[in-house]
């Protein structure tokens, strides 16, 4: 969803830190380009024309799961793929990533398979601390970095990621809330390293092959 940011010179400055608040859910996303886009890829399984991305600037520690479980779920998503091919049907798998993306009624709409992944407030800090630099996505910031300001997961970050995910957990209480049943999002909670990455996988996996059905399908995958 990055690929949606605005314009640094558009992102709006926090009136209580006196800062530029990229992570408040009404304003880190274009969501009219975002709906449009998404719409699109549904409707052709193609991005839309002039689509363009900085993300693969942005460094991310890679964490591997066990081989025989990566072995296992390439070979269900082929045998998935061939039985509908043998049916004379296409599936296009797309994996759409964002931290707010179930804030938009309109984009989470648009998703076949709901996946949010939820961790630990202690967990998603020391990830955004080490992440804390990142290459700007939209368009007219080409070449532009942004580095999180001292305190700014605490002040901006993790306020953005309650405020965005509020209205899906009972009382408000995205922490220790339940899940509200007419959601369609099924909450994963991976571990750490290798075994936890191996534990979403396996859990993803049987979701997404469980729910799949005729035609082309959107895959979701969240990432707190």
């Amino acid at each position: 969803m990055d690929d949606f940011a605005p314009a640094s010179e558009d992102v709006p400055i926090s009136k209580e830190h006196g800062i530029q608040d990229w992570d408040d859910p009404e304003t880190c996303i274009l969501w009219p380009k975002a709906r449009a886009a998404i719409a699109q890829i549904k409707a052709t399984g193609r991005l839309p024309p002039g689509h363009t991305s900085n993300d693969h600037l942005n460094q991310l520690a890679e964490v591997g799961i066990e081989a025989d479980v990566e072995a296992h779920w390439r070979a269900e998503l082929v045998r998935v793929v061939d039985e509908s091919a043998a049916r004379g049907e296409d599936i296009v798998w797309v994996l759409v990533d964002g931290f707010v993306l179930y804030y938009d009624a309109v984009v989470a709409s648009l998703l076949d398979v709901k996946l949010f992944v939820q961790v630990p407030y202690d967990v998603l800090k020391a990830r955004r601390e080490k992440r804390s630099t990142y290459a700007l996505q939209n368009p007219d910031s080409v070449g532009e970095v942004w580095t999180d300001p001292p305190n700014y997961f605490d002040n901006i970050v993790y306020p953005g990621y309650l405020k965005a995910h509020a209205h899906l957990f009972a009382n408000g209480d995205v922490e220790h809330g339940a899940l509200l049943p007419d959601t369609g999002i099924t909450v994963l909670r991976p571990g750490e390293g290798v075994p936890g990455m191996t534990k979403i996988v396996t859990e993803a996996g049987e979701v997404l092959v469980a729910d799949v059905e005729v035609g082309d399908k959107v895959l979701v995958d969240e990432e707190a």
